[in-house]
């Protein structure tokens, strides 16, 4: 296999550790925990993993562990340092003891449930070491939630001798680790879950989770494309582009990617969901900023837009959850009007809000609202081309400011969705050193027989000789939740903050941004070279820690 010169050289990086990680490890047990909300449906549902208490790994004496194996599946959407977690679990249990091992379940949930799993050996992790994706097992979307899925794994579970199971996953995923811990718990079928924080959209955290791996590596990897674009933008000075981000729950990635690269504007989903705002007044927004710009002779900028954006809007909410339904019941009948009638039809069957909603919006994102359902039947929020649809209508407002005399300048718009690209892109150093701690840090908390918990590394923005590792009960970050129309246990979304220091830094400077050229260029990810260049954090946490 042919590698980049730049592979060979990260395949030899060793990733930094928490000093208590380093020789031998006891663990130093905290208070009982309690969940976020609901706390008796929870405890009702987890009597077996509820209340436990927060664990500090601390420095301890040499102890001799039983020969014991070990599974892992990488669950979810891609995270850049997945394969470090993995690992760094590797290296972890074979310290505990050179007989362990590790079995990788291939593609996700289903590869417990179908039973295709791999022995992961030491020539099968030198390989990945460092290295982006999650295709040294490969990641699928499997729900965990059935109890004959328990027990298949159960099957796989003991013809290996496998005493634990580690799942490297989202809130979802998380989610299901934990009903699966309660379950063989309940079953008393001696088999631990330990679960890991993943999600590149930085919407997993808490006091004791200070940020999901691949958050800072997917965003200094869509900084320093928004950065280039910006010296694009502003050496032509003649075209607005509109750059939507991933992040559909929340708008972590945007209000990073802002604070690291100072475009003219950036939308915060949280804020306009806040503040009642609808498309149009979004769109005013904009254009306002495009007119302010352009009477300085400045026709040009940069939009950054969360992906999740649309559904944020209380006047699109309220569109789309009525479409939701409509179209489960009529969708054949839809279906069969005829195409160029389609627009009218739905117009007439809305009630006058949305239905006036609805007729504003530009004809190929009324059609997306309408044909693109998912699997639920309920609209693909991911595929609206927001990015489009706001230049036009951003556009179509110019023009009407133009006619009245309000304008003057040229709008010219690029567009932009930066996600894939990010997922699984060569974890930076501090992704590399976290996700590598996470995964040790799992092989502690089985060892010391841990189940139904989440690996914690903290103190994140110090060096991470001083980082603190430990676990924290999944429970304690569960609320009840309606899914598919049901109450169901699920880890409560981290939203963008409105009154916290990151959000707070951003909206006293964006008036200045808005106006004038303030553009900041980061450039691609350094792995070598000083610390301050190859070592940060992100924005986002050194705001959150003062630091």
């Amino acid at each position: 296999m042919t590698k980049s010169a730049l592979q060979i050289a990260r395949a030899a990086y060793q990733p930094k550790l928490p000093k208590a990680l380093k020789g031998a490890v006891k663990v130093q047990e905290g208070e009982p925990t309690h969940s976020v909300a609901d706390e008796e449906e929870i405890k009702k549902l987890f009597p077996n993993t509820y209340g436990m208490p927060l664990i500090k790994l601390v420095e301890g004496e040499k102890k001799d562990y039983a020969p014991m194996n070990v599974g892992v599946i990488l669950s979810g959407g891609q995270a850049p340092g997945g394969h470090n977690v993995i690992s760094g679990l590797f290296d972890g249990v074979k310290r505990l003891n050179p007989a362990n091992k590790l079995y990788g379940f291939l593609m996700g949930p289903g590869g417990l449930v179908d039973h295709k799993y791999i022995e992961l050996t030491t020539d099968i992790i030198d390989e990945y070491r460092n290295t982006g994706g999650f295709d040294i097992i490969g990641s699928g979307r499997t729900k965990l939630e059935k109890i004959d899925q328990f027990e298949k794994g159960y099957e796989i579970l003991k013809e290996l001798g496998i005493k634990a199971l580690v799942i490297i996953g989202g809130d979802d995923s998380n989610t299901n680790a934990c009903v699966l811990a309660e379950y063989y718990a309940a079953k008393n079928y001696g088999i631990q879950v330990i679960g890991c924080p993943k999600t590149i959209d930085g919407d997993l955290k808490n006091e004791m989770i200070e940020t999901s791996f691949g958050f800072d590596t997917a965003c200094k990897t869509y900084s320093e494309v928004i950065g280039n674009i910006e010296r694009d933008c502003n050496s032509a000075r003649k075209y607005w582009h509109f750059i939507k981000l991933m992040g559909r729950s929340a708008s972590h990635i945007a209000l990073e990617c802002a604070l690291q690269t100072q475009p003219n504007i950036c939308l915060i989903s949280e804020e306009i969901e806040a503040k009642n705002m609808s498309l149009d007044d979004v769109v005013t927004y904009i254009a306002n900023a495009v007119a302010a710009r352009a009477a300085e002779g400045n026709n040009f900028g940069t939009v950054l837009i969360p992906e999740g954006l649309i559904e944020f809007i209380p006047a699109m909410k309220k569109l789309i959850a009525e479409l939701n339904d409509f179209l489960a019941v009529h969708a054949d009948e839809y279906a069969a009007v005829e195409a160029n009638k389609q627009r009218e039809y739905i117009i007439s069957h809305l009630t006058a809000d949305n239905s006036a909603v609805y007729a504003s919006l530009p004809e190929g994102v009324a059609r997306q609202l309408t044909l693109d359902r998912d699997p639920h039947g309920n609209v693909q929020v991911s595929l609206i081309e927001t990015e489009k649809l706001l230049s036009e209508m951003v556009g179509k407002k110019l023009a009407t400011w133009k006619a009245e005399g309000k304008y003057v300048g040229k709008f010219s718009a690029q567009h932009h969705f930066f996600g894939y690209e990010g997922r699984c892109a060569a974890p930076s150093n501090f992704d590399a050193d976290y996700c590598y701690a996470l995964g040790y840090t799992a092989s502690e908390l089985i060892a010391n027989g841990k189940t139904g918990y989440m690996s914690s590394v903290r103190n994140l923005t110090a060096p991470a000789e001083e980082w603190i590792a430990g676990g924290v009960p999944i429970t304690m970050m569960m609320n009840m939740e309606r899914r598919h129309g049901e109450m169901k246990p699920v880890i409560q979304k981290a939203l963008v903050r409105l009154d916290g220091t990151p959000f707070k830094t951003f909206a006293a400077v964006r008036d200045t941004w808005a106006k004038d050229t303030c553009y900041v260029y980061p450039g691609p990810i350094q792995y070598f070279g000083p610390t301050e260049v190859c070592d940060q954090t992100t924005k986002t946490l050194q705001l959150e820690q003062a630091k």
